[in-house]
């Protein structure tokens, strides 16, 4: 759980069980039985079920990357809103979009936050693990597709500075995958002391500086950071198709009334003992918790990302499907760029027409 007295104040409750990691390496897969069962579960209850909703148009879940102009026509509803051509639509007074010729080997990166605030869980799994399985079905998705997959993995705690953000560059097939959750489970050794706060800033800055051609970007994080990661972020956004993946768990949002609880700081290991007794104590909680919430998707939005919150008490499945429900209702506008007054009146009414 969070209770967020401080800029960067994870809280969780202790102790908490220590997390199994894979004993094998990237490049033994011998080692990788715990990633290939995880994966071969979600082959069967979630990508089967996803393709066949889908009906093959996996790309409902992201824009794609568009590569050459083809062609200029009308807005039409449930058109992306990124693609309007301002010039033409000023000119002629209708909205008008780009028709891009699209890039059918899309590339696509994984920005893995692994600090330890992600390590964290009430709901029978942690926030990690929903990480995992999330990377596991989007990537197989994504592979078998024939889209190349890559991860930047950021452990702001390891004792070595260049474990701390690790490329594993992009790769077709299973194999990749699989290669994917073994460096996911893998727990580099920590710095000793008080250990590093999370800069989300050096994950995304090194995305930013590495990533030349316009790509597919999922930054998977609870987002639980010292400040400056928005900025960064929205020009990645500016650049890239980027879907924040915002994990949380339902204690980060509100206490249940069990009597007195330890709770310890999942990035510096301080231990607080706290009354939930306490109705007031657990309604400041909450009211800390809203205001985080309310300041955390106000960052996101003025980032220009789209946004998937995925909680470990919900279902994987579910939670992506509700995603694709959202983008095809939308119509793919959930980025914060919006139309001028004057042009969203003819929109909605073609819109209203349309249905």
């Amino acid at each position: 759980m969070n209770l967020r007295p401080a800029s960067n104040s994870s809280v969780r409750a202790a102790p908490e069980p220590a997390r199994h990691r894979s004993a094998g390496s990237p490049d033994n897969p011998a080692g990788r039985g715990a990633e290939a069962a995880l994966l071969h579960r979600l082959e069967w209850t979630v990508l089967r079920r996803l393709d066949g909703l889908l009906q093959g148009d996996y790309r409902t879940l992201w824009r794609g990357a568009g590569l050459d102009l083809a062609d200029l026509r009308e807005y039409q509803h449930g058109d992306d809103v990124r693609h309007i051509d301002w010039n033409i639509t000023a000119r002629l007074q209708v909205p008008h979009v780009r028709q891009f010729t699209e890039d059918r080997e899309l590339s696509a990166w994984f920005l893995l936050d692994l600090s330890g605030s992600v390590d964290f869980g009430s709901a029978g799994q942690t926030k990690l693990g929903l990480s995992e399985g999330f990377v596991a079905a989007l990537a197989r998705l994504l592979t078998r597709h024939g889209n190349r997959v890559g991860a930047i993995l950021y452990h702001p705690t390891a004792a070595a500075a260049h474990r701390r953000l690790v490329v594993i560059p992009p790769g077709l097939g299973r194999s990749q995958v699989l290669q994917l959750l073994a460096r996911m489970r893998q727990r580099p050794d920590a710095a000793k002391g008080r250990a590093a706060p999370t800069q989300l800033a050096d994950l995304l800055g090194r995305a930013e500086g590495m990533l030349r051609r316009r790509a597919l970007l999922f930054v998977v994080s609870d987002f639980i950071s010292e400040p400056g990661w928005a900025a960064p972020l929205g020009r990645l956004a500016s650049r890239h198709e980027v879907l924040a993946v915002r994990l949380l768990d339902p204690l980060e949002l509100a206490l249940p009334d069990i009597g007195l609880l330890t709770v310890e700081d999942a990035e510096t290991g301080e231990q607080l003992q706290v009354d939930t007794q306490d109705a007031g104590f657990r309604s400041r909680f909450e009211a800390m918790a809203a205001a985080h919430e309310t300041a955390l998707r106000d960052q996101l939005h003025a980032a220009g990302v789209d946004v998937l919150e995925l909680a470990t008490d919900d279902d994987l499945l579910a939670s992506l499907l509700r995603y694709v429900a959202l983008r095809r209702l939308r119509g793919r506008a959930s980025s914060g760029h919006r139309m001028p007054a004057a042009l969203r009146a003819p929109v909605a009414a073609a819109t209203t027409a349309a249905a």
